[in-house]
C-alpha cells in the first residue's frame, strides 16, 4: 500500500487528466482513516488500477479527519466508538487552490490537499481531499469534513455539498478540463446540480413551460455506479432542509422534478444526470432495475487490487510462475497448473500470520492444522454474521466430530443499534464456545488487518440475505489467496461459484426469496462437504484452491474492472 512520491505541481496532471471519480470515502492506506468498508475499499483498489492502467483519472474525496471510528470492545462485549484521527500533513500535500461552497447563506472555503498514488511502473494519479478546517471559516463549518459519516441529515447534506458541488469547483480552480464525472454511489450527486448551473440556458432563449437547465448535456458527462440494494438506504433529505442549507443555488420546483417530489433523494437525482449507469455485480443490476424501473442500468462486477491483496509467499509464487500477474491478472487463469506443494506451503505461511495476529490481539492460540473459518465485514443486520449460531447445539455436535475454529471482526456504524448490539452477540459466542469450538472477535477491523484475515483463513464465509449483497469484495480477496469461499448466492458469488470446484453455494439462488432454510443448509454444507473433504482429502481440497485461483483471480480483479469502465463507460 505504498507509492507515495512528493508531488512537485498539480500542473503535471491538469493537461492530460479528464475524467473524475468521486467518492465520499477511499481507503488508500490504513494511516489514512479516509474510508468506513467496501465502498472506500472499492474507489481505493480502482485508484490503484487506474494508476497501473494509465487510465486518466483524478479521485475526489473528503479528508475526514477524525476518520470514521476507533473500535473499542469493552467488557461486555459491546462496541465502543472512538475518534480515530489522523494528519493529513503526514501523507498528503496542501494545495494553494481555494473556492467557496454555499452553505446556509455563507460562502463556506474549501481547500484541498493531494496525495500522488503511483504505481510500480511508475504511472502517477492524484488523489484530492477536500477539507473546510481553515481558518477563513467560522468553527461549525471547519468541522464539514471532520468525521465520515459523522452527525445527523443536515451534516451529511452540508459534506455532499462540498464534495459534490465543491469537489467540480475545485477541479475547474485546479485547472482541470473534466469531460466525464464518476460518481461512486450517490453521495456526490449534486455535482449534476453545479454542471446544470454552468450549462443552463439564458431565460431569454427559454420558451414558456420550458425549464432553463439542460439535464440533457449534463447527463453525457455523468456516470453514476450505485451500490444501494434497497431504495430505503438511499441518503434523502427533506426539501425545508435542501432550501435552509443549499439555499438558491437551486430552484426547489426544478430540483424536485430530478430528485423526487418528496424528499431529495440523493440516488434518484445521480440517476436523472446520469447517462451511463450500473450496478456492480449481474444480480445486482437485476436488483437495481426493480428498484427503479424505466433506467437502464447496466452491470460491471467489481474486482479487486490484487498486488494489494495478495499475501506476500503468493505473491513469490505467482511472480516465479508468470511474471506480470500483477499488471495482467488474466494470467491467473494458468493458476490450476501450479504445483499443489507451493500453494499449500504459501497457504500455511499466510495461516501462520492470521493466528500470529490472532494470539497477539486476543491472546488465544489457535490451530494451524485446524480449519479455520474467517467472517470480516460491516456488522450490520443483513448480513448475517449471527447465521451461523442460529442452531447452537447442533453447531457443537458439528464441532466435536470435526473440529474448526472461527475469526471475525467487523464495525457498526455508530448509530447502527442492530449491528452493535450483533457485535455484542458475537462475543458472547466466544465465552460460550470456549470449551467446545475457539473463537475469536478482533477489535478495530481495517484494511491492514482484513489482508492478513482474506489470506489465513482456510475458508471465507458470507451469508448475507438476499438480495441485499450488491457485490462483495471480500471473498475475492481470499481466493486469490487460495481460500475457498462458503456463501449465499447474492452479489457477486452468483456469477463466481462453481460448486465443489471454487468453493460452495449454501442453498439455491433464491435471489429474491426471504433468505429461508439457509441455517439448515448451512450446517449440512459443513457437515458432509466443507469438513470432510479438509479432513480426509487433502489433494482435492488443494484442488479447489487452485480452480479458485484460476478462475476468481484471473477475471474478479479491479484491472479487469477498471478496463470495463473505461471501454463501456468513460469512452461512449
Amino acid at each position: 500500500m505504498d507509492g507515495i512520491q512528493p508531488l512537485k505541481t498539480i500542473d503535471a496532471f491538469t493537461q492530460r487528466i479528464h475524467i473524475a471519480y468521486f467518492s465520499m470515502e477511499i481507503a488508500l492506506r490504513p494511516e489514512m482513516h479516509t474510508y468506513s468498508g467496501g465502498l472506500g475499499v472499492l474507489a481505493g483498489d480502482t485508484a490503484r488500477s487506474c494508476a497501473d492502467l494509465e487510465i486518466p483519472v483524478v479521485f475526489v474525496t473528503l479528508v475526514s479527519r477524525s476518520g470514521y471510528l476507533k473500535q473499542e470492545i469493552d467488557a461486555n462485549g459491546r462496541q465502543v466508538d472512538h475518534p480515530d484521527p489522523w494528519d493529513p500533513g503526514a501523507w498528503t500535500e496542501p494545495l494553494g487552490a481555494m473556492i467557496t461552497v454555499p452553505i446556509e447563506g455563507r460562502e463556506v472555503w474549501v481547500r484541498p490537499w493531494v496525495m500522488p498514488l503511483t504505481c510500480p511502473l511508475g504511472h502517477c494519479i492524484p488523489i484530492l481531499l477536500l477539507d473546510t478546517d481553515l481558518e477563513q471559516n467560522s468553527p461549525e463549518d471547519r468541522k464539514i469534513t471532520d468525521a465520515l459519516y459523522g452527525g445527523g441529515a443536515e451534516y451529511r447534506l452540508k459534506q455532499e455539498i462540498v464534495l459534490g458541488i465543491g469537489g467540480v469547483r475545485i477541479l475547474q480552480a485546479l485547472g482541470f478540463s473534466i469531460h466525464t464525472y464518476h460518481m461512486n454511489e450517490g453521495h456526490a450527486a449534486l455535482l449534476g446540480l453545479q454542471l446544470l448551473r454552468q450549462r443552463r440556458h439564458h431565460p431569454e432563449d427559454v420558451r414558456p413551460g420550458e425549464s432553463v437547465f439542460d439535464p440533457a448535456q449534463v447527463r453525457e458527462m455523468c456516470v453514476f455506479t450505485t451500490h444501494t440494494p434497497v431504495s430505503a438506504a438511499s441518503d434523502r433529505f427533506a426539501y425545508d432542509m435542501v432550501e435552509k442549507v443549499l439555499g438558491d443555488f437551486i430552484d426547489i420546483g426544478e430540483l424536485k422534478t430530478i430528485g423526487g417530489t418528496e424528499a431529495l433523494n440523493m440516488t434518484r437525482l445521480a440517476l436523472n444526470l446520469s447517462g451511463y449507469v450500473n450496478g456492480v455485480a449481474e444480480r445486482h443490476a437485476e436488483t437495481a432495475h426493480r428498484m427503479y424501473p424505466g433506467y437502464q442500468v447496466r452491470a460491471i462486477t467489481n474486482g479487486v487490487h490484487v498486488q494489494t491483496w495478495t499475501h506476500r509467499a503468493f505473491a513469490r509464487l505467482y511472480q516465479s510462475a508468470f511474471p506480470h500477474w500483477a499488471h495482467e491478472p488474466e494470467v491467473l487463469s494458468l493458476g490450476d497448473q501450479l504445483k499443489d506443494e507451493a500453494v499449500w506451503s504459501a497457504h500455511q505461511e499466510a495461516k501462520r500470520d492470521l493466528l500470529d495476529l490472532v494470539k497477539k490481539a486476543s491472546g488465544v492460540e489457535m490451530s494451524a492444522d485446524m480449519p479455520l473459518f474467517g467472517f470480516a465485514r460491516r456488522m450490520t443486520g443483513y448480513k448475517r454474521p449471527d447465521l451461523l449460531f442460529t442452531d447452537m447445539e447442533r453447531l457443537v455436535g458439528i464441532a466435536r466430530k470435526q473440529p474448526f475454529q472461527l475469526v471475525f471482526a467487523g464495525k457498526a456504524h455508530p448509530r447502527d443499534e442492530q449491528g452493535k448490539a450483533l457485535i455484542a452477540e458475537l462475543n458472547g459466542y466466544v465465552r460460550q464456545l470456549a470449551n467446545s469450538i475457539p473463537m475469536v472477535f478482533l477489535p478495530n477491523y481495517d484494511i491492514r488487518m482484513a489482508a492478513v484475515l482474506v489470506a489465513g483463513a482456510d475458508v471465507w464465509l458470507n451469508t448475507p440475505l438476499p438480495p441485499m449483497e450488491a457485490s462483495g469484495t471480500s471473498g475475492m480477496k481470499a481466493a486469490f489467496n487460495g481460500v475457498l469461499n462458503l456463501s449465499i448466492l447474492d452479489g457477486w458469488w452468483v456469477e463466481a461459484c462453481v460448486e465443489g470446484v471454487t468453493g460452495w453455494a449454501i442453498g439455491d439462488d433464491d435471489a429474491f426469496g426471504a433468505g429461508a432454510g439457509h441455517a439448515d443448509l448451512l450446517y449440512e454444507k459443513l457437515d458432509q462437504l466443507v469438513l470432510p473433504l479438509y479432513y480426509k482429502d487433502r489433494a482435492r481440497w488443494i484442488w479447489m484452491m487452485k480452480e479458485g485461483i484460476s478462475k476468481i483471480g484471473a477475471y474478479f480483479n479491479s484491472q479487469r474492472m477498471m478496463r470495463r469502465y473505461a471501454t463501456e463507460a468513460y469512452l461512449r
